[in-house]
């Protein structure tokens, strides 16, 4: 899984990495090295899947920067409490499963999007090489194109007082090759040229989507390394997370 990331990037500069055209909709985000679950993120999407007043078709393509928070709101919530509670249990939907589960298969057929970020960290498991529970700093070495993205997909949800909470989830696989050392499970990430395809808000085969999924090799472009384990609290932020440490080392936890 993925239960943290971290996007230190302005919107100007995510706007011109990811092609963006129709601007931001949302406040402006703050730069955040441990952005967790239920905080408000960035999403990329095609401006036509939020407008219902124009046909894609009509609308043509066009990216805009969004605000959501993470964790797919579950359609069938009642009250904000039970969206909160299906939030935190909605981060992360899985390739092998996402077109059938019911809180993501209609965001999956109609509403995909782009979750940019700078790095995810990740906490090693007792199947791989390293100690249980050590965090790991997951990055591009793409000097080119230092932002991932993130396959993920979006919703609205609205509640008993009319009001719209859009809501993401980001989309995980197996994890592979060195990753695999860290932990069984990795986000996916497209590469630019499946970009178009994914964002378009068409209604496109379960088969298709499916394969737009499948990267020949997932863990291309990525490197890692150990971290301090602050980033395990919420309440740690800064440029220091992502700092490489030498295991073995004595930690200092505050």
């Amino acid at each position: 899984m993925c239960g943290r990331y971290a996007l230190s990037k302005l919107p100007d500069e995510i706007i011109e990495e990811f092609e963006i055209t129709a601007g931001l909709t949302g406040a402006i985000l703050p730069a955040d090295w441990n952005i967790a679950p239920t905080k408000d993120i960035y999403i990329i999407r095609d401006k036509a899947t939020n407008d219902k007043a124009t046909s894609a078709s009509a609308q043509g393509a066009a990216r805009e920067l969004a605000v959501v928070s993470w964790g797919l709101i579950a359609p069938w919530s009642k009250n904000s409490v039970d969206a909160i509670k299906s939030q935190s249990q909605a981060i992360n939907a899985r390739t092998e499963t996402v077109q059938e589960k019911p809180t993501f298969r209609n965001a999956f057929r109609s509403r995909r999007c782009l979750i940019p970020a700078s790095g995810y960290y990740e906490w090693a498991t007792a199947l791989g090489k390293y100690a249980t529970k050590q965090p790991f700093y997951i990055s591009s070495s793409d000097a080119e194109h230092p932002t991932l993205a993130f396959a993920g997909i979006w919703d609205q949800w609205v509640d008993a007082n009319g009001q719209i909470h859009e809501s993401a989830s980001l989309i995980t696989r197996p994890a592979v090759g060195f990753l695999e050392e860290i932990h069984h499970r990795m986000p996916t990430f497209l590469p630019r040229v499946r970009w178009n395809d994914w964002l378009e808000p068409v209604t496109k085969s379960e088969v298709h989507l499916k394969e737009l999924l499948e990267i020949p090799d997932p863990a291309y472009g990525l490197q890692a390394h150990p971290v301090s384990s602050r980033v395990n609290s919420a309440r740690n932020s800064g440029a220091d997370l992502i700092k490489p440490i030498e295991l073995g080392e004595p930690e200092t936890l505050f």
